[in-house]
C-alpha cells in the first residue's frame, strides 16, 4: 500500500511536472563533467595575486547538491555541497538564458536537488569565496526534503545545539544515505576507513604477501568459536554455512607452498548486535610460513604504528577521554600473570573444580558447560581486560581456549597465542599455528564434545578434509586475525561499530513483536518475570508498549540451572532500540528497588543509548509510583 506523502513531498511531486511541461529534463542522461571541487576551490582560489597579463579568469565547472538556498530578487546564492565540502554559488537572473531564473530556479527547484553549475571564482563583499553561475544545469530532482537542523541557544547557558533526525542513531543507521549527505565528518569516518584498509593492504603487498580470496559459502565452518548462519544450496540439495572465519582454508595455502598469505573479507557470526558487534563484520587474516607468535607481534606493532601515523600524523590517538600511543613497542604479558596482578590469584594449572571456586567466591556467573579456558576467559574479561587501554600483548592462553594454536614450548597446559588488547577491546589474536595433525584432531574431538555439553560455539563436526592437509605436511606458520571494524572504531573516535559500518544491520520496525533476550541468575530473572508481569503489564495502558514476559529455561546439567533467559515482547511499533530502552529501564528498577547486585547482566542486543534509556527508567518508576499508591508496595 503506497504511503501518505507529506505537504513537502507533494509540492517537489508539482514542482517535478512542472519542470517537465517547461522542457526541463529533471533526470538527464548526458555526462557532467566536473573540473573542480569545493575544498580544492577554496584553497587554491587567490584573489590577491597580482594576475598575468591576458591571464584568464579562474572557471570552474563543478556539480553537487544544493544546499540553504537564499532567493532575493534579480539574485540569488545557495551553497553546494560536494564529496570535499560547500561552496557559495551566486546566480543572477541576466546570467542565464530568459526565463530559466524566475521560472525554474526560483520557484521549481528545491533544496536537496543535484545541480552542475560553470562559471567564474570571485570573493564578494562579503568576502567569501563564490561561483557566479553561468551555465546552470539540474542534474536530479529531489523529491524528499533532507532534515532540516534547527539550532536553540539554552537562554541560561548561552550553549548552542543542533537538532534534527538524523542525530537519531537509529534514524541514521537505517537512512544511512540521508545521515551521509547532511554530515560531512560522518562521511570522512569512511573515507578514513577506506585509508586504514589500503594501509594495510600496502604494508602487506610491500612485504610480498599474496591477498587471495577463500570461500564464503562452506560446508563446514571453523576457525572460531561462534555460532553460524546456515542455508541452503537448492541444486545439489546441501547445506552450507556463511563462513565465521577464513583461517582453515589460509592455511591449506600454506600447505600448498604459498609462504605468505591474507585476506580482507566479510565474516558472518549469528550472534547478538552490542556496541561491539555485528553478525557481518569485516577481518584481515594473514599467515606466513616459518614464523612464531613471537614475531608476529613485531609485525603487529610495526604495522599498527605505520597506520596510525598515515591516518593521524602521529602516534598518538585520542580516544574518548584516552590519549592512547601506537608508538613501538606495545607491552606483553602472560594472560595468567595479568589475572593474578588484577585478582590475586595464580590459576596456572589448576583443576576445573579449583577455578570454579575462585570464580564463585570473584561473584561472577558461570554454568556446567564452561571449561577450564571459559571460565579463565570469564574472570579476564571481568577483571583484566576493561583495564587494559594502551596497546597490550596478552599473551600464552590455555589450550582449552586454543583450539588451533601450538602447544607453548616451554609452559605446560598453555599454547603460543596472543591477543592485542587495546581500549578495554581485542583488536587482534593470533598463533603459532598447531601443524601436527593428531593433536590437532584431539583439539577438535574436544570441541565436539563440549557442543553436545550445551556450548553453543563449539564447531560439532571434525573437519577431516582440513586435517587430510596437515597430514601432508605445513611448515610452521604464524597467523593473525584483525577486526577492520574495531581498529576503525579505535582510530576514529567512534563509540558504536554502527557509526563504521555504513549499513549495519537492523531490525525491521512494524513487522512482527519486537523481542529482546536479558541474560543473568536464574533467581533474579525469574523473580523480575513474575514482578514484571504483575507490575508492569498494568502499564500497558499507561505506555501501550510492553506485552509480556515469559522465563526461558538456561544452564546445562542435572541440579537448578545457575544461569537462564528471560524474552521481554513489545507491541509490533516499537523498534529494537525501544524495546533494549524498556528491559534496560526494567530490570535496572526491579534491582533497585530489591536492593539486589546483578554484575553479571548483558543484553544480547543492541545498546540503548543514555537519553532514550533514562526517559524508559523514569517512566517505569513513575508508573511504580502509581502502584504503590493504588495498591500499596509491590516490593
Amino acid at each position: 500500500m503506497p504511503r501518505e506523502l507529506t505537504e513537502q513531498e507533494e509540492l517537489r511531486r508539482q514542482h517535478l511536472d512542472a519542470l517537465r511541461e517547461a522542457g526541463v529534463d529533471p533526470y538527464p542522461a548526458e555526462e557532467w563533467a566536473v573540473s573542480h571541487h569545493a575544498a580544492e576551490i577554496l584553497n587554491t582560489f587567490d584573489d590577491a595575486l597580482p594576475e598575468a597579463e591576458g591571464a584568464e579568469p579562474f572557471r570552474v565547472r563543478v556539480a553537487g547538491r544544493m544546499m540553504t538556498k537564499r532567493v532575493m530578487g534579480k539574485a540569488s546564492f545557495f551553497h553546494l555541497a560536494d564529496e570535499s565540502g560547500r561552496i557559495q554559488i551566486y546566480v543572477r537572473r541576466d546570467d542565464l538564458p530568459e526565463g530559466f531564473y524566475n521560472t525554474v530556479f526560483k520557484k521549481l527547484l528545491d533544496t536537496g536537488d543535484l545541480v552542475g553549475v560553470e562559471g567564474e571564482v570571485f570573493r564578494t563583499k562579503m568576502g567569501e569565496v563564490s561561483i557566479r553561475a553561468e551555465v546552470f544545469k539540474l542534474l536530479a530532482k529531489s523529491l524528499k526534503p533532507l532534515p532540516v537542523e534547527k539550532e536553540i541557544v539554552d537562554e541560561e547557558t548561552g550553549e548552542k545545539r543542533i537538532f534534527n533526525e538524523v542525530t537519531d542513531p537509529e534514524f541514521r543507521y537505517r537512512r544511512r544515505y540521508a545521515d551521509l549527505a547532511l554530515h560531512p565528518e560522518v562521511r570522512n569516518v569512511f573515507m578514513k576507513r577506506a585509508q586504514i584498509i589500503t594501509a594495510i593492504r600496502r604494508f602487506l603487498d610491500e612485504r610480498n604477501y599474496v591477498e587471495v580470496e577463500t570461500p564464503a559459502l562452506q560446508p563446514l565452518y571453523g576457525g572460531a568459536a561462534a555460532r553460524p548462519f546456515a542455508t541452503h544450496h537448492n541444486a545439489l540439495d546441501m547445506g552450507l554455512f556463511l563462513r565465521i572465519a577464513d583461517e582453515l582454508y589460509l592455511k591449506r595455502l600454506i600447505v600448498g607452498g604459498f609462504e605468505g598469505v591474507y585476506e580482507i573479507a566479510k565474516d558472518f557470526r549469528n550472534e547478538g548486535l552490542s556496541r561491539f558487534h555485528n553478525p557481518e563484520f569485516t577481518m584481515l587474516e594473514l599467515y606466513v610460513a616459518y614464523r612464531d607468535y613471537d614475531w608476529m607481534m613485531d609485525l603487529v606493532e610495526e604495522m599498527l604504528e605505520a597506520i596510525v601515523a598515515e591516518l593521524h600524523d602521529s602516534t598518538d590517538v585520542q580516544v574518548g577521554d584516552h590519549m592512547i600511543s601506537f608508538q613501538r613497542p606495545f607491552k606483553r604479558i602472560p594472560l595468567l600473570e595479568a589475572i593474578q596482578e588484577k585478582t590475586g590469584y595464580d590459576l596456572y594449572l589448576k583443576s576445573r573444580d579449583e577455578i570454579e571456586e575462585t570464580v564463585k567466591t570473584l561473584g561472577l556467573e558461570i554454568d556446567a558447560s564452561m571449561g577450564v579456558g571459559k571460565l579463565i576467559d570469564e574472570i579476564f574479561g571481568e577483571f583484566v581486560e576493561p583495564h587494559l587501554i594502551q596497546p597490550t600483548f596478552i599473551t600464552d592462553y590455555p589450550v582449552e581456549l586454543s583450539p588451533l594454536a601450538k602447544r607453548h614450548r616451554e609452559k605446560e597446559g598453555l599454547t603460543e597465542r596472543f591477543e592485542l588488547i587495546c581500549n578495554g577491546k581485542e583488536i587482534c589474536n593470533a598463533f603459532s599455528e598447531l601443524n601436527d595433525p593428531l593433536d590437532q584432531r584431539v583439539r577438535f574431538e574436544e570441541q565436539v564434545r563440549l557442543a553436545r555439553e550445551g556450548d553453543d560455539e563449539a564447531v560439532n563436526t571434525v573437519d577431516e578434509d582440513y586435517l587430510r592437509a596437515l597430514e601432508y605436511g605445513m611448515p610452521p606458520t604464524a597467523g593473525m586475525g584483525m577486526g577492520i571494524d574495531r581498529l576503525t572504531m579505535l582510530l576514529t573516535n567512534q563509540d558504536s561499530i554502527r557509526d563504521v559500518i555504513l549499513f549495519p544491520l537492523m531490525r525491521p520496525i512494524g513487522v512482527m513483536p519486537v523481542h529482546t533476550w536479558v541474560k543473568g541468575p536464574s533467581d533474579l530473572l525469574n523473580a523480575f518475570a513474575e514482578s514484571i508481569n504483575g507490575l508492569y503489564l498494568a502499564g500497558e495502558k499507561h505506555v501501550g508498549l510492553l506485552k509480556r514476559v515469559t522465563p526461558i529455561g538456561g544452564g546445562v546439567g542435572p541440579g537448578p540451572h545457575k544461569t537462564s533467559e528471560i524474552v521481554v515482547y513489545f507491541h509490533h511499533s516499537v523498534t529494537s532500540h525501544s524495546a533494549v530502552f524498556l528491559t534496560n529501564a526494567a530490570l535496572d528498577h526491579f534491582v533497585r528497588e530489591r536492593n539486589l547486585v546483578n554484575k553479571r547482566r548483558h543484553f544480547i542486543v543492541s545498546e540503548g543509548e543514555t537519553e532514550g534509556y533514562n526517559r524508559a527508567l523514569e517512566m517505569f518508576e513513575m508508573h511504580s509510583k502509581e502502584q504503590d499508591g493504588e495498591t500499596g508496595s509491590m516490593k
